[in-house]
């Protein structure tokens, strides 16, 4: 299994979680080189106070754990736009 196929499984492992609070995650990219994993928060995530402790604190940390490649999640957002 590539290493896309473990993080999207993953990815929709959790993101009933996210939408039960009205938001949603998917996944847009994976750099080999860096280990870096992209996604996408959409609808009650947008603008959310608690976005760095979703992404931060649940998505990378879940990620780091199960699949030893990702070294950081980031948010497509920020890094397009730098906020």
């Amino acid at each position: 299994m590539e290493i896309e196929d473990k993080i999207i499984l993953t990815i929709n492992r959790i993101r009933p979680y996210i939408q039960g609070d009205g938001g949603d995650i998917e996944f847009v990219s994976f750099d080999k080189d860096t280990g870096v994993v992209m996604v996408k928060l959409l609808g009650a995530c947008v603008g959310c106070s608690l976005i760095d402790f979703t992404l931060k604190g649940g998505v990378e940390a879940l990620l780091m754990d199960e699949i030893p490649e990702v070294t950081e999640v980031i948010e497509e957002s920020t890094y397009l736009y730098g906020t």
